[in-house]
């Protein structure tokens, strides 16, 4: 592999790097306390709305159900208005981070419905509020499986980045288009998915080691 191929492979991958961490720091910001609403909104729990708890999971699956590719090309003015462009590593933070607060939301939800309601039953009978329910059982307990969908939400984010290349976000997808496919380069195409999948198994032993941490430090407090 030639040094220009590296350099280039290099900073694709940073491009990727960048636009996956920013999109999941702003969706995991946007998607907690969504995901900790749609799992304590429904009819008797703790923040009862079920009216807008339906709104809201209408909107959520809704824009789950929309394909990635279609979702990035139907919000371009609005990616224009956020980002000042439509193209680039930027734009592409903004579909990435569309397309995941939802997801990160579900899985939130879900992992939060597993605690289990005698933990909560039991903070009720101790007077605390609501809120403090949240904060101090739901969210601390439910943290493993949080970090799990966290993980999986990092890793969807990724395979989403190399399609949003596709239509000029840049990053490894990009790098995979322009030489690997139009210039019939396909050691770059190779190179491209290899390091896809180095990142995919790095993020996903890095979320598995620390679910496991965070749930043996719960069952030992």
């Amino acid at each position: 592999m030639s040094p220009e191929m590296i350099r280039l492979i290099a900073n694709s991958t940073g491009e990727t790097l960048y636009m996956v961490a920013v999109a999941a720091l702003i969706a995991t910001l946007l998607g907690l306390p969504l995901g900790v609403f749609l799992a304590t909104s429904g009819r008797g729990e703790l923040f009862a709305a079920p009216w807008v708890n339906r709104v809201v999971g209408v909107v959520v699956n809704a824009t789950r159900s929309t394909p990635f590719i279609i979702l990035v090309v139907a919000i371009i003015p609005f990616t224009r208005l956020i980002a000042g462009t439509s193209i680039g590593t930027s734009a592409a933070i903004v579909p990435l981070t569309i397309a995941a607060t939802p997801f990160i939301a579900r899985l939130i939800e879900g992992a939060i419905r597993e605690v289990d309601q005698g933990l909560i039953e039991a903070a009720r009978a101790f007077g605390a509020s609501p809120l403090q329910i949240v904060l101090k059982v739901l969210i601390p307990e439910a943290l493993p499986g949080i970090v799990l969908g966290l993980t999986l939400a990092v890793v969807s984010l990724l395979g989403f980045s190399a399609m949003v290349g596709a239509v000029g976000g840049g990053g490894l997808g990009d790098l995979g288009i322009r030489y690997g496919y139009q210039r019939f380069m396909p050691e770059m195409m190779l190179a491209v998915v290899v390091v896809l999948i180095v990142l995919v198994q790095a993020v996903q032993t890095i979320g598995d080691r620390l679910a496991r941490r965070l749930n043996k430090r719960i069952r030992h407090a």
